[in-house]
């Protein structure tokens, strides 16, 4: 790693201040903030005083976004990449998501129990280091007052991190000014297992712009293209990278054979990040693969974090980065994941934590629950390390396609004594799930087989503990919600599941041709641009005495339910329900209780590109409850004889040598013309 300071000579780099490579106001606060700025977000949750206890968000006062960056910043202040100007008498502290040191992880996970803070300013001023505990309270360490250029070390103990705490520290600018020349965080070299080396499977999927953007990226970055072997890019998509030989052309010339471009056919993100982890684990080179979305935008130091934390672990560990909303660039969108177990369902780590939680209206140091560590059972794909001798031992991805992929490779890895560690301090951006809902439409497929096939392989209770029940309650929802497209695939999955573990790979690349195939069956799934489209709402039987809908209390709901299902199964729709749509709901109100109140209603989808209109067909309600009974009374009876079949499977099914015939046998589709650019797009 290129040094921006001197550091001890038998030291290595674990941790470097960083600012933006371009640097924006919604950006920033996740690199520098204001002391004063803090210091009122601190007062505002009483962490300053060490009043930590369970205080949520909500009870929080707000500071405005962006208020963590004083009005007296100047953005032209951070065209350093490693460095800070502080105006005269002003002040900047570094304790911010990317440049605090996440000192409880690398206690709990490495054998490092001191580091030294080095740090080369030029100017006059005071250097204040900080560090806080689990609970988020902070405390000083040490202060440092610095004239001329002048290099500063403070040497810090990391015995007191058991549960949680961070170090970083603050600059205060005398009357001419300071400077951060940089800084860094290092420990023992000799403390580190190895100087590994990576390789980057991507795969994609008809977003050219984001790879070409992420391949630029890693190409101005020369001290990470000396430790990276090679990046794979998997395209399986019909507009391809090769499809734009112009902006390929100079990326591939600049890369020389650290770019490698795949083209196979579409069997999903499963078999994508398979390939990359195949030919990273196979290419007798690179120590780690980094798997990586191609829809993200990624803060490039932080592979060099996961690696070098990587090289550090105790024993071979998976690290993965968090996610940021790549359409609210301060608002960190998971801190860390873990698998109730009960559920077999994605959760946060503790109640404390929230989705979307905006750094710049609640900064690091004001927030403390980002100051107890977290631990995970796995880290998302967007961005996660996995040792390739890991990869060696227990396999690629399950063949799944899409869904559940990485959350049941953590759980394997795990199961084999080998964690994974979500590390503060490293990151990407990608698009948050609050923009998405893939649990209606073609993916409830997915979701469903891949969540029942994860508790077949993973629950530790009999019988799967909740997940038949919940899998037939879900099962209800969406039929008395009109989704009979959605309760198809749902069905289509649970019947899978019955054909065993040897389907998995047969059917990994016609799966998806086969439930869209379908949708012309059901009207919920065929969508127009606009309400417009669809024949003008007319109102049904207004709400009782005006009142609003409303979810059923829980000791209702038994009758409640038996009285809908009555409906939805034996009352025949009304005739204007047929010809004109009921009610326009937006995608946010469109709960189950809402919607089982219509005969049809237009829904917008989650993206607000799309409407679609639900029609209740008591003969399609009866039919798929019917089979929702059937094969869940299968799925019970058969629990244990398939979790049998796809535990003795999985070792087969997610070995290098079935991945490789699934490989061949889904090349793909030929070009007429290898170089058009028209219709084939």
């Amino acid at each position: 790693m290129n040094q921006t300071v001197r550091i001890p000579d038998d030291h290595r780099v674990l941790h470097r201040l960083i600012m933006p490579e371009d640097p924006m106001a919604d950006t920033l606060p996740l690199y520098v903030e204001s002391v004063a700025a803090g210091a009122a977000a601190l007062a505002s949750t009483g962490s300053a005083l060490g009043e930590v206890g369970p205080q949520k968000k909500a009870e929080q006062t707000p500071m405005a976004p962006g208020a963590a960056v004083a009005e007296d910043f100047d953005l032209s202040e951070h065209r350093s990449r490693f460095g800070a100007t502080i105006p005269a008498a002003g002040s900047r502290s570094f304790g911010t998501y990317f440049n605090a040191f996440p000192a409880s992880y690398w206690r709990r996970w490495t054998p490092v129990r001191e580091i030294t803070l080095t740090i080369q300013t030029e100017g006059d001023g005071q250097i204040v280091v900080n560090r806080s505990n689990a609970k988020g309270a902070q405390q000083r360490v040490d202060a440092v007052a610095v004239t001329g250029r002048r290099t500063t070390r403070v040497p810090l103990k990391l015995d007191a991190f058991g549960d949680g705490g961070w170090y970083w520290f603050d600059a205060f600018a005398g009357a001419q000014g300071l400077r951060i020349l940089g800084a860094a965080y290092s420990a023992d070299a000799s403390l580190a297992k190895r100087r590994g080396t990576f390789s980057i499977g991507m795969t994609t999927m008809n977003k050219v712009e984001y790879c070409l953007d992420n391949i630029r990226t890693l190409l101005r970055q020369d001290d990470l293209l000396e430790l990276m072997d090679v990046m794979y890019v998997i395209d399986q998509g019909s507009d391809r990278l090769t499809d734009h030989a112009d902006e390929l052309a100079p990326l591939q010339d600049g890369m020389g054979d650290k770019l490698q471009i795949i083209e196979q056919g579409n069997i999903g993100g499963s078999g994508g990040f398979s390939r990359g982890m195949y030919e990273a684990s196979t290419n007798g080179r690179s120590d780690y693969v980094i798997n990586c979305d191609d829809d993200i935008v990624i803060e490039p130091e932080s592979f060099h974090r996961v690696l070098t934390f990587a090289d550090f672990c105790t024993r071979p560990t998976l690290v993965g980065g968090h996610m940021f909303d790549l359409n609210n660039r301060s608002s960190l969108h998971t801190f860390g994941e873990v698998v109730d177990p009960w559920r077999m369902q994605p959760a946060a780590p503790n109640e404390e934590m929230e989705l979307s939680y905006n750094l710049a209206s609640y900064p690091l140091r004001a927030t403390p629950w980002l100051h107890r560590r977290v631990d995970v059972d796995y880290n998302g794909w967007w961005m996660t390390l996995i040792p390739t001798e890991v990869v060696r031992e227990i396999g690629l991805s399950l063949p799944v396609f899409i869904k559940w992929d990485d959350a049941e490779y953590g759980l394997r890895a795990k199961k084999a004594g080998y964690p994974t560690v979500s590390l503060p301090g490293a990151a990407v951006w990608h698009v948050a799930w609050g923009d998405k809902d893939d649990l209606v439409g073609w993916q409830a497929f997915f979701h469903e087989r891949n969540r029942i096939i994860t508790a077949l392989l993973h629950s530790p209770y009999e019988n799967g503990g909740r997940v038949p029940k919940e899998s037939q309650f879900m099962d209800i929802k969406h039929v008395i919600s009109m989704q009979y497209f959605t309760q198809m695939g749902r069905a289509l999955a649970q019947r899978a599941i019955l054909d065993g573990p040897d389907a998995l790979h047969q059917n990994i690349g016609t799966i998806l041709p086969q439930i869209r195939s379908k949708t012309g069956d059901y009207a919920d799934s065929r969508p127009k641009k606009n309400i417009d489209d669809f024949p003008a709402v007319v109102p049904g039987k207004p709400p009782h005495k005006g009142r609003p809908l409303t979810q059923p209390r829980r000791a209702a709901l038994p009758l409640w339910a038996a009285k809908q299902l009555v409906r939805q199964t034996l009352v025949k729709p009304s005739e204007k329900a047929q010809k004109n749509p009921q009610a326009a709901i937006a995608h946010q109100d469109a709960r189950w209780w809402r919607l089982t109140r219509y005969d049809s209603a237009l829904v917008s989808n989650a993206e607000g590109t799309q409407v679609f209109w639900y029609q209740r067909d008591p003969k399609e309600a009866v039919k798929a409850l019917g089979e929702s009974v059937r094969v869940h009374a299968d799925l019970t009876r058969r629990w244990k004889e398939l979790s049998r079949a796809f535990q003795e499977a999985a070792p087969r099914i997610t070995s290098f040598e079935e991945w490789e015939k699934t490989f061949a046998a889904n090349p793909a589709p030929q070009r007429e013309d290898k170089n058009s650019t028209g219709a084939d797009r």
